[in-house]
């Protein structure tokens, strides 16, 4: 079994753990999009996520990983984490007619694909902004409607496909599509680190990771753990995190002061303030969790203002500013 490198050893890029962390303790908030320069650690913190999320019950033999109903046996199973490659075939992803038992038994029988095994997980999907329109299409669909209908060859079959996407991309290579874009809950922007220390730290960290794999995590297991114990205990707490009126005024005045487009960003920023609070054990989520989830809730909501020629990012973070002030 192939060893990710721990999220606890990630160095720095505190906006993006955090990001993961809420996605993981809440997935209505939707889905992550991390944007950044190649080498900043995107996909090294999406693929170590797997081991941070609790495992699910699901009924044994499941396709699609259904929860456990009455007479079912239940099975405990990683949460799941599916890649979905950039040169996957719509079948590959959808799921297409088992051509193997079709030849051999001259049955017509389902071949779930990558939607199926995301079901009540995760799908991430490395480079998204060069992803195949078609694929998009389909993907736009499916969130919405969090069923997958596969018609092929006389087989017609629908199943739950319920998952948070997570994304990861290098602006340079080409823009989202703002239908896509706007389906992400959180966006993250990442950059290599400036200060010398921290770089020569990561340096250092993946060095020994590559050398010794399972020495390195074994290492970093205890603080993997307390991830995990973070989250998990959130997730038992969320349901009971108040959040008081001041907090949705507080989402409210911020996505107005931005412009930001429909009423998204408010239900966003409320469902990621809360299960921060929940991260921290907090019993309300109050102005403070508003403001530091902000960035990543509501940065790629905003429309171009031809009068300011500041990023999305610095727009923000000046609205918090003079919210805080204020």
């Amino acid at each position: 079994m192939k060893l990710e490198f721990p999220f606890a050893a990630i160095v720095g890029q505190e906006e993006m753990k955090q990001a993961l962390r809420i996605a993981a303790t809440d997935q209505s908030v939707g889905g992550v999009l991390v944007f950044g320069d190649r080498g900043t650690g995107k996909s090294t913190a999406v693929r170590s996520l797997a081991a941070l999320l609790p495992p699910i019950e699901a009924a044994e033999g499941s396709p699609w990983n259904l929860a456990p109903a009455d007479g079912d046996t239940a099975v405990s199973i990683p949460t799941p984490v599916v890649d979905l490659p950039l040169g996957a075939t719509e079948d590959r992803v959808v799921g297409a007619l088992d051509l193997e038992r079709a030849l051999t038994q001259g049955e017509k029988a389902f071949e779930p694909g990558l939607l199926a095994r995301a079901n009540r997980g995760f799908l991430y999907i490395d480079e998204v902004n060069l992803l195949e329109d078609h694929l998009v299409d389909l993907l736009l669909d499916v969130a919405a409607s969090g069923e997958n209908v596969v018609e092929r060859e006389g087989l017609s079959v629908r199943h739950p496909a319920r998952f948070v996407i997570v994304g990861s991309g290098n602006p340079e290579e080409g823009e989202l599509r703002p239908q896509l874009l706007d389906r992400f809950g959180l966006s993250v922007e990442v950059g290599s680190p400036k200060d010398v220390a921290q770089r020569v730290e990561v340096i250092k960290r993946r060095d020994a990771f590559e050398r010794d794999p399972e020495a390195f995590c074994a290492a970093w297991n205890d603080a993997l753990e307390a991830e995990r114990d973070a989250i998990i205990a959130a997730r038992a707490q969320i349901r009971d995190v108040e959040t008081p009126d001041d907090t949705l005024a507080c989402a409210a005045e911020l996505c107005l002061a931005l412009g930001a487009d429909g009423l998204r960003g408010e239900l966003t920023l409320i469902r990621a303030a809360r299960a921060l609070a929940a991260l921290e054990g907090a019993p309300a989520a109050r102005r403070e969790h508003i403001r530091a989830v902000a960035p990543s809730a509501v940065r790629h909501r905003l429309r171009r203002d031809p009068l300011d020629d500041t990023g999305s990012t610095a727009r923000v973070e000046r609205a918090v500013a003079e919210m805080a002030d204020a």
